[in-house]
């Protein structure tokens, strides 16, 4: 497994837990600075490595009136000051080739979206660009074929990259965790990252609907995953999820991360301690 370096945060096997947090698009810049700022203080705590995400956009909302984020320039502008001001790496999606240029000056993480992770002239714009790429496993993808999305990758002469496992399409709107696909996975060669709040939506519900998500079983799974040797943790979290304007009824209440995370850190640093991670 390849071991991929954000910063001074080293993700790969014998090194520690490494936690992808934040609200699930940017609501406003004091938003994400709480964010932020709490989740740095919690896993300072817990000497977990924490990098912080939000979107700049979501472009693949439900409905065309949804609220998709403040756009590039502004989401970079707020992004950058949550890098300089809290001190901590930062991750956003890329939906589009034209960002990626943009994108890189402030981004540490470049994000392939799950629907595009076979998207094969933007993973090469993204690879080109030099920084970490963090591939979403698609919900209709075999994690052994994501070796595919990775090579295109590579290609580029980037061979930092990491793919996050968020669950695979299990009839109509329902997603399941597929726990071979984190050995799977780390076999191409990469780190892997679970995403534990994108799995438990019910989709088709719009997500400020409260029965559009299922997030009491967020705990469950992380622990699951990070039993079965995952990396790190991706999670999306909020002050007042029901409120959110993106994911209100699936991310974590910011209230409850550090109990959560407690509870994984100890079960990863048991499993570094036999070895397996």
């Amino acid at each position: 497994m390849n071991e991929v370096k954000v910063g001074e945060i080293r993700i790969g096997k014998g090194n520690p837990l490494v936690l992808i947090a934040g609200p699930c698009v940017i609501e406003s810049e004091a938003n994400a600075l709480e964010v932020a700022k709490e989740m740095k203080k919690i896993c300072s705590n817990l000497k977990i490595s924490y990098i912080f995400k939000a979107s700049y956009e979501k472009d693949n909302r439900g409905s065309e009136k949804s609220y998709t984020g403040p756009g590039l320039r502004e989401g970079l502008r707020i992004l950058d000051k949550v890098k300089r001001e809290v001190g901590i790496p930062v991750l956003s999606d890329i939906h589009r080739m034209q960002d990626v240029d943009s994108a890189k000056e402030v981004l540490d993480i470049l994000q392939i979206p799950a629907f595009l992770c076979q998207q094969t002239s933007l993973l090469l714009k993204v690879g080109g660009a030099g920084k970490v790429v963090n591939i979403k496993k698609g919900q209709f993808v075999a994690p052994e074929n994501m070796a595919g999305a990775v090579k295109k990758i590579y290609s580029t002469g980037n061979r930092q990259v990491l793919l996050t496992e968020r669950g695979t399409c299990f009839g109509y709107n329902k997603l399941i965790s597929d726990f071979c696909s984190i050995p799977i996975m780390q076999d191409i060669g990469c780190p892997v990252i679970f995403d534990a709040t994108h799995v438990i939506r019910n989709y088709g519900i719009p997500s400020e609907d409260p029965r559009g998500g299922s997030p009491q079983y967020v705990p469950h799974l992380c622990r699951a995953a990070v039993a079965a040797g995952c990396n790190g943790l991706f999670l999306e979290t909020h002050p007042k999820p029901s409120q959110a304007l993106c994911d209100a009824s699936s991310m974590i209440p910011l209230g409850e991360m550090e109990n959560l995370l407690r509870q994984t850190n100890a079960i990863h640093d048991m499993m570094r301690t036999w070895g397996v991670v």
